[in-house]
């Protein structure tokens, strides 16, 4: 049984640093999506400032629900780090690293 523990904590080890890169990566995605979309809006001649509000009123909202997803996936990583400290006699310190052929982290500002 032990064993299988070890396995499919292995395994997660790997999928939810992904998970969480990929959410990431929509951000990031989203973000420049909405850029784009203003910008574009700035940039057009004859363009009311009131038109395409709505587009971009839904942007923000999506922003936010990934804001809201990455949240919940980062309160599920240290559950599932509690559950192998507690069921598998885990150490876990300090969760590994995305793969390194994952995209870069963005450091922390202080």
């Amino acid at each position: 049984m032990q064993n299988l523990n070890n396995v499919a904590a292995e395994r997660l080890q790997k999928v939810v640093p992904a998970a969480e890169a990929q959410i990431d990566g929509a951000l990031i995605a989203v973000s420049s999506l909405m850029a784009e979309v203003v910008t574009a809006r700035r940039d057009t001649a004859g363009v009311p400032a009131a038109k395409g509000h709505a587009t971009i009123r839904r942007i923000a909202e999506a922003q936010l629900a990934l804001v809201g997803v990455s949240g919940d996936i980062l309160r599920v990583h240290g559950d599932l780090a509690d559950i192998g400290r507690e069921t598998s006699g885990l150490d876990l310190h300090e969760c590994p690293a995305v793969a390194e052929a994952g995209p870069a982290k963005i450091a922390l500002v202080s």
